[in-house]
């Protein structure tokens, strides 16, 4: 990834998207029980690669605005950079663009989750709704999300995404 105007204005957007969908959402994007459709831009570190620090900033900001503290800005925001690195690494692989996403938030967020919030589920059960929560918004949204991108010449021009 190039550094240079286009990545961050890029990478800038795609947080302030991040953070503002996630806000939009509040009562719905925090808790032992979460839908947060922001989730769906962890796809695009795939075919953008300025996805990866846009989504990790639009994390942070959103933990700091709206989330649980530090525990939220720190874990949130570290299993969100990890899932980006992760599918931008597996990007050749369509099918497991999704994975990294629920994986990282089902274990790192599922846990800090369970122990902040007195416990309301057992630990295996909260890390297993934050990981289908994760599965239905980047396999339902997010795959077709990338196909719509790749697809459409416009927007890839627009991105400065190659075709594939």
């Amino acid at each position: 990834m190039k550094l240079n105007t286009r990545t961050i204005v890029q990478a800038a957007l795609i947080a302030a998207v991040y953070a503002a969908m996630t806000l939009l959402i509040k009562p719905l994007a925090y808790g032992p029980i979460q839908f947060r459709i922001s989730e769906v831009l962890t796809v695009l570190p795939a075919v953008l690669p300025s996805a990866i620090p846009g989504v990790f900033i639009g994390c942070i900001l959103a933990n700091f605005i709206g989330g649980f503290g530090m525990v939220d800005i720190v874990f949130g925001s570290l299993a969100t950079l990890l899932a980006g690195i992760f599918t931008w690494l597996l990007r050749k692989r369509r099918i497991l663009l999704p994975l990294p996403p629920v994986v990282f938030n089902g274990l790192i967020v599922g846990t800090y989750v369970y122990l902040l919030y007195d416990k309301t589920y057992p630990l295996p059960l909260t890390m297993l709704f934050i990981a289908i929560s994760e599965a239905i918004i980047c396999y339902g949204l997010g795959l077709p999300m990338l196909s719509f991108i790749k697809k459409n010449r416009m927007i890839r021009e627009a991105l400065g995404i190659s075709e594939e």
